[in-house]
């Protein structure tokens, strides 16, 4: 039921065991798949598992297997020991710089060595989750004594443990730093060299270190922003006062933070950071700090033991007195469920086009993810969450200047309120205990009153609502015959985007809010939703309507075909006007033109989001060629009958001559085989052609047989008619 945490951290505090045990006293390996990138987490524990599309696990549990190719697989030989004064954060947004520099996409990852002895299990919980940001299928610590020792506090029978016990080393699966193990490469990680350090504006693995993050900002102001260049080190102010009828007056200038939060996802299954987060506010506050006005603060533990152990070490008020109230246990910020700012600091933002600032403990911080008027988002550790909103903006050396003034008018620096490592642990070892766990979940099956409340009509078939805008029957297989169709080549083809690299699941299908004046909210307000009952798109993910009409409508996407332009626009070559990609996808789909993305690399990085692909098919696009592809979403286009496409290695749009107003035939061949290469050919407004080689990304057998059927549902439904 809901209300009790993020699935991840609940899979990693509850569900998983380890090993199974049948009935005939056969013993397992647990594994997983889920429906979120984030389920590697649990790979801190010794369980593989790995994150994949609602597409595919849906097909699974229609009794469909999951195929994939070997992966190679990357050691990371960890030594030495994290240094006074860094955090589990700061370890885990190095380790994403590194691997994502090196290239571990559909590779698998694992952590060895000495470093591991004394590596907690709420360390390697912190840097699993991250997997998919330095872009592996999962980042695997093998089963030791440091794991034992997780399952026994949070919970598990001693049976079970020693069942992990026997049952790892029975099968090699303890980890042994003597063992001979093979690696396709392997990464060395000193611990000791681990620095303070967050990560943006834009993404994971742009890691910045803290005593750089003034100087990195005023950098990006210029080369990001298009802000005037800074003088003499100094951004130059763009002041804009505001007046707010709860927060009064203030100034904000770009780099002001004006939201401060600590997320559910990657960092709340760690008491280092949380207690460090608490102590830190607890410091503040007894020295009069407090956040500044214009900050927007939050607190979303990832699950309620968190929210036990902060207050029985009395630092859930602290932390509630410089604004972080909890506000649930799920996906908040990080997927752009903020809630709005306030009406005065939106304008403040629009009236000085000023580049504000988010901090949050999240692990994602893409263009228009977190909120649609906060242009730069950096990830930190949750102490350094807090310090930011104290600090109130992100043009500041916490490592020299002050925080803010003591209500003894004396400056105080961030080292004066810092914990140190061992206060952290007194506290974690006095205060996070076994009970814990064991009474928060004790009554994990029933949920709450109001969840048990709730009328359930039972029943094989469910009651579709036509006056429902939040769930409505889905069109996939509304033209869907039970004979399998032959494979087709696409012809006349027109360019519905042409993008540029790192395009995330969030540009292609943003969770966040719906603007008004989108194509989605026009729809909403014609079936009688008020603007502030629109909620997000991701509450809205049943209703293929709001969905389809929200596909490449994130508020920063930069469509080439729509020059000068933000947000889902394209041109249509149907009339040579600019307009919302839906809009232009009507027109398309009227006029029976099939149509094509083309994209640069990393195509499709960030969440596992099935409405990235189911989006895409349901606009008409055919075909997505792109330098390179991250691994959910090119199984996501797969799934849904859309074929991926890589240009050679080499080659890009560019090179290659496309502009995006040609018209497109694609050879594909009837008798498609896996990683096949097929020829594009483009024909110009004036009649000349280009022609290039492409690998088709239809990695396996059984995946040509989902794109000969139109998709993986298609192929597992006709399997269950028969056919």
């Amino acid at each position: 039921p809901p209300g009790f945490g993020i699935v991840h951290q609940v899979n990693l505090e509850y569900l998983a065991r380890g090993v199974h045990k049948r009935a005939d006293k056969v013993y397992y390996a647990d594994t997983l798949v889920g429906t979120d990138s984030h389920t590697t987490m649990i790979n801190g524990i010794g369980v593989v598992g790995w994150g994949v599309g609602g597409i595919e696990a849906e097909a699974v549990m229609l009794g469909q297997p999951i195929y994939m190719l070997i992966p190679e697989v990357v050691g990371v030989r960890v030594s030495g020991s994290l240094p006074e004064g860094t955090t589990a954060t700061d370890l885990v947004l190095k380790v994403t710089e590194v691997l994502r520099k090196f290239g571990v996409v559909n590779k698998f990852v694992e952590f060895f060595g000495p470093g591991l002895a004394s590596m907690t299990l709420a360390n390697r919980a912190t840097i699993a989750n991250m997997a998919p940001e330095y872009g592996a299928t999962m980042g695997f610590f093998p089963v030791d004594e440091q794991t034992l020792a997780y399952l026994r506090l949070s919970g598990r029978s001693e049976g079970l443990v020693k069942t992990v016990e026997a049952y790892s080393k029975a099968n090699l699966l303890w980890r042994d730093d003597r063992a001979d193990i093979r690696y396709t490469a392997v990464i060395d990680l000193d611990l000791g060299s681990i620095q303070p350090a967050l990560a943006g504006p834009s993404r994971p693995q742009d890691l910045v270190l803290l005593k750089d993050m003034k100087a990195n900002w005023n950098r990006d102001l210029s080369k990001v922003f298009g802000k005037p260049a800074p003088s003499g080190g100094t951004a130059v102010a763009e002041a804009v006062k505001v007046r707010d009828p709860e927060q009064g007056s203030f100034e904000l200038t770009n780099g002001s933070v004006v939201i401060a939060a600590i997320t559910s996802c990657t960092n709340t299954s760690n008491p280092s950071v949380m207690i460090g987060a608490g102590l830190l506010a607890r410091k503040a506050r007894a020295l009069g700090l407090e956040r500044k006005p214009w900050v927007k603060t939050s607190l979303a533990p990832g699950s309620k033991v968190v929210t036990d152990y902060l207050k029985k070490a009395n630092l859930l008020e602290p932390l509630e007195q410089l604004g972080f109230y909890v506000v649930g246990y799920g996906c908040t910020t990080c997927i752009g469920n903020s809630g709005p700012l306030s009406d005065a600091i939106v304008a403040g933002i629009k009236e000085g086009d000023l580049a504000v600032a988010s901090v949050l403990s999240g692990n994602r911080n893409f263009e228009g993810r977190i909120h649609a008027d906060v242009k730069a988002n950096f990830l930190a550790s949750p102490p350094l969450v807090v310090a930011y909103a104290i600090a109130g903006t992100v043009d500041i050396d916490l490592a020299t200047q002050p925080l803010g003034r003591g209500k003894d008018g004396r400056d105080v620096y961030l080292k004066d309120i810092w914990p140190t490592e061992a206060e952290i642990q007194r506290e974690t070892a006095a205060n996070v205990t076994r009970e814990q766990f064991v009474e928060e979940y004790g009554n994990v099956d029933t949920g709450s009153r109001e969840w048990q409340a709730i009328p359930v009509t039972g029943g094989e078939m469910y009651a579709w609502s036509g006056d429902s805008t939040y769930i409505q029957e889905p069109p996939f297989f509304a033209e869907m015959t039970l004979e399998t169709g032959s494979i087709q080549p696409i012809r006349g083809a027109r360019c519905l985007a042409l993008l540029g690299d790192s395009v995330t699941t969030d540009h292609i299908s943003p969770a966040g809010d719906i603007k008004k004046d989108s194509p989605a909210g026009k729809y909403l307000i014609e079936h009688g939703v008020p603007v502030s009952m629109f909620n997000s798109y991701g509450s809205r993910r049943g209703n293929d309507r709001v969905m389809t009409r929200g596909t490449f409508a994130n508020v920063r996407i930069k469509n080439k075909l729509a020059p000068g332009t933000t947000g889902g626009l394209t041109t249509d070559f149907t009339d040579g006007q600019v307009k919302p990609i839906y809009d232009a996808s009507l027109n398309y789909k009227a006029k029976g033109i099939p149509l094509v993305v083309v994209a640069g690399k990393d195509y499709g990085m960030g969440s596992s989001r099935d409405w990235a692909a189911k989006g895409t098919f349901l606009l008409g696009v055919k075909a997505v060629i792109a330098e390179s592809f991250e691994r959910i979403h090119r199984s996501n286009l797969v799934g849904m009958g859309v074929l991926p496409l890589v240009f050679r290695d080499g080659q890009n749009a560019s090179s290659v001559g496309l502009n995006g107003d040609e018209t497109f035939e694609i050879a594909v061949p009837a008798n498609l085989e896996p990683r096949q290469s097929i020829q594009v050919k483009a024909t110009r407004p004036d009649g000349s052609s280009l022609a290039f080689d492409t690998v088709c990304r239809v990695d396996t057998p059984v995946e040509v047989g989902y794109y000969r059927n139109g998709g993986i549902l298609n192929a597992v439904l006709r399997k269950m008619a028969g056919r």
